[in-house]
Order: structure tokens, then sequence, then C-alpha cells
């Protein structure tokens, strides 16, 4: 993507650095990260940077368009929706792909949007460790506007908090302490000073809610929520006297109906050059032709359950007529070779670009980011095994 550098980078590189970069990361919260690493940044040049904050903005614009309850309101399930929803969604991460445009200039392309919180504190958390062990140009960040690492956190931390005392405030999750990514977790309370709860520990008295914190039964006034429905519904092992659908007393960081409103259900609304045709399933009158470029995806699943790639007439006409809506067929996107890995294997790049939406402003603020790289024919860990030079990473990007 920016060559010159990325030469310089991966000339400079060895699997001694990686481990010594590892170790590093593994100490910062003494906790062995469960999730692969990638063993390089993505280096962003400031053509593809303004494209994606472009991408981005033309998607918000969607988002703050005053009919946009109206436009998702059967998006969220009927025997998931949480009382109290909020004007908006704390937190949005939007997912491209990198793509070419018919001149041969770099080009996003969306692949997925969350009104759903990722790695807001891990990321910091990479990107500064990249800068500690590796050489990286002083004039590529990982934040945007004019954010450092101290003003971020700050940031960070007034969204989440809004106002309240951290011990009154909650990452509510399923079993935090197992999750893939819960050094996450431990970077949030070490940077916002909250703790990582499951939802089994939460105690409902009247309409209000409370955990325990150090022995003491401690009262929960705000979630930052991590919990998806998805996994939830699947653990009937665990004992919930709080399952979200409660109506008390509680304010949400990240309001649980967001995740189903800014998420591929709302693609077909968007009218964009970054984002590929979207149809909702029951919208269309003829099944395409060339069904090898597109993608089915069901709108109720997470982390790529039941998406078909490979198209074949038979996987729509299987699905029952009064089912379909709730299914998009999605133009494929062709992602580029971004880069060379060192063993001469190219490498596709997918971008999250990653907002906090602060209280009284209209629109939300781009922060900061994430980058997964795989050699695979997909992103994911399923294509990635046994590789190098794939996983989880950062983007620095070119200023101005």
């Amino acid at each position: 993507m920016k060559e010159e550098i990325r030469q310089a980078y991966n000339k400079a590189f060895t699997p001694e650095k990686y481990q010594q970069f590892m170790s590093y990361m593994d100490t910062l919260h003494n906790q062995k990260i469960a999730f692969r690493v990638a063993e390089t940044p993505v280096f962003v040049p400031k053509n593809l940077k303004n494209r994606l904050i472009e991408a981005g903005e033309e998607i918000i614009n969607v988002i703050t368009r005053p009919d946009f309850k109206e436009l998702t309101r059967h998006a969220v399930p009927p025997h998931q929706q949480v009382p109290h929803e909020d004007d908006y969604s704390v937190m949005l991460t939007i997912d491209f792909a990198v793509c070419k445009d018919e001149s041969g200039q770099l080009m996003p392309q969306l692949i997925e949007m969350q009104g759903f919180p990722s790695l807001y504190g891990f990321q910091d958390d990479v990107s500064n460790a990249f800068r500690k062990n590796f050489d990286i140009p002083q004039n590529y960040s990982h934040l945007f506007n004019g954010l450092t690492s101290e003003s971020y956190v700050a940031l960070l931390k007034n969204v989440l908090l809004n106002g309240h005392d951290p011990k009154n405030v909650i990452l509510m999750e399923i079993e935090p302490h197992k999750q893939k990514t819960n050094v996450d977790f431990y970077s949030t309370e070490k940077k916002v000073g909250i703790k990582a709860v499951c939802i089994s520990e939460v105690m409902v008295e009247g309409r209000e809610l409370f955990y325990m914190l150090n022995g003491t039964k401690t009262k929960i006034n705000r979630i930052y929520n991590r919990v998806i429905f998805d996994e939830l519904e699947k653990r009937t092992d665990l004992n919930l006297q709080f399952n979200m659908l409660n109506d008390v007393d509680v304010e949400w960081a990240g309001h649980p109906n967001w995740f189903f409103r800014i998420s591929k259900y709302t693609l077909p609304f968007i009218n964009s050059k970054y984002v590929p045709n979207t149809y909702f399933l029951n919208e269309i009158r003829e099944i395409p032709r060339d069904l090898e470029n597109y993608v089915l995806k069901p709108l109720f699943s997470f982390a790529g359950a039941g998406v078909k790639f490979d198209v074949k007439v038979e996987d729509i006409t299987q699905i029952p007529q009064d089912q379909r809506h709730n299914f998009i067929l999605q133009k494929k996107v062709k992602y580029i070779d971004a880069f060379v890995c060192p063993d001469n294997e190219p490498i596709k790049v997918e971008i999250r670009m990653m907002y906090l939406w602060e209280k009284g402003k209209e629109r939300p603020t781009l922060v900061t980011n994430l980058a997964r790289l795989s050699k695979g024919v997909m992103i994911g860990v399923d294509f990635n095994k046994n590789r190098t030079w794939v996983g989880g990473t950062t983007n620095f990007f070119e200023q101005d």
C-alpha cells in the first residue's frame, strides 16, 4: 500500500523482534493474548485514508437520518427488544475491504457495520506496542481528529462513564475471563476503571441492578454492553437473574437494540460507491443469473455464521418465502493483494474504522481503527490456520 515503508519494514523484520513484541503484549495486562496478532501493522497512504473517511461519513449520513429508526423498525427481533432504547449508538464500527476502483486506485468497499463495541482498549495498546518495538514513521498515526493516546483515553472514559463513578459502571459479558478478547476487558479496566462482570453475576432488586465489588454489593448505574444475544441464547446453562429484557433503571453504553439497527440490516438503505449493492432477499423479484458474484447472508447471525459465499439457486429457493426478509444478497467485493510479506505470499486487508458518539454531539467521531490480515480466500481464523503474517493488527495512517 505504501511500498517504500513496506519494504523497509519487511527488511528490518525478524522473528526475534516479533517474539519480543508479543512478550511485551502478553505482559502489558498480565494476560496471554488468546487471538493471533499479526507480525505487521498496515501503512495506509493519504488517498486511501481520505476515501475511508469519506465512506464512513456517507454511511453516517444514513444513520443520522431523522427517519432512521423508522427505516430499521423491523431490525430488532421482537423477542430481543430491550427497553429504554436511546437516541443513538454510543459506539460504531465500519469494516471495509481494501480493493481497487476501475482506474486502479485504492478503494474501500463496505463489508459490514455494527452499532456495537470493538477492541477500543486493546487497539491503543497494540498500536503503541508496534511503535515501541518496531520502526514506525512519525508522520503515521493510528488515531484521528488530532487525538493522542492520552486524549483518546480521556474521550473513551467520558463516553463509557457518562459522569458516573467507575465502580457503578460495569463491562458486561458472558464469562468475560474466558473470552478470547479478554485482554481488551483488562485494558478497558486499566484505562477507564470499570470491571468486567459476567451477566450471571448481575443481581436484580426491584428496578435496580447490583454486582459484588471486592465483597461489597454495589449498584450498577450504567452498563458497557459486550453481550451478544446469539451467544446468550445458546447459554442455557447460565443461571440469570438479569437477562437484558428486564425493565430496570440502568443506562446503556451501547444499548443492545443498536446491535441490530446498525448491522447487515442497514446495508440495503445505503447508496454509495463504497457500498456494494445489497438487497433484502424477499424484495428480489428475479434471482440474478450471475449468483457467483453475490454473497448470501442471514441478518441475525454473528461472526460470519450461515454466510454463503458460493451461492447456488437452491440456496435461495430452499429458504421459505416467509423467512426471506431475514436474508440479504450482497454483491461480492474483490479484495486486492494489498502487500507482500517476507515469504512472498500476498496479504489481503480489511480495515475497521472505529467511532465514539459523545453525548450532545450530532454525529459520531472517528477515533481509532483495527485491521485484519488474511492469506486465505477470506478474512477470518478458519481461512488462515497455521499461517504467519495474518490475524488482527492496527493501521497507521499517513498524516496530512
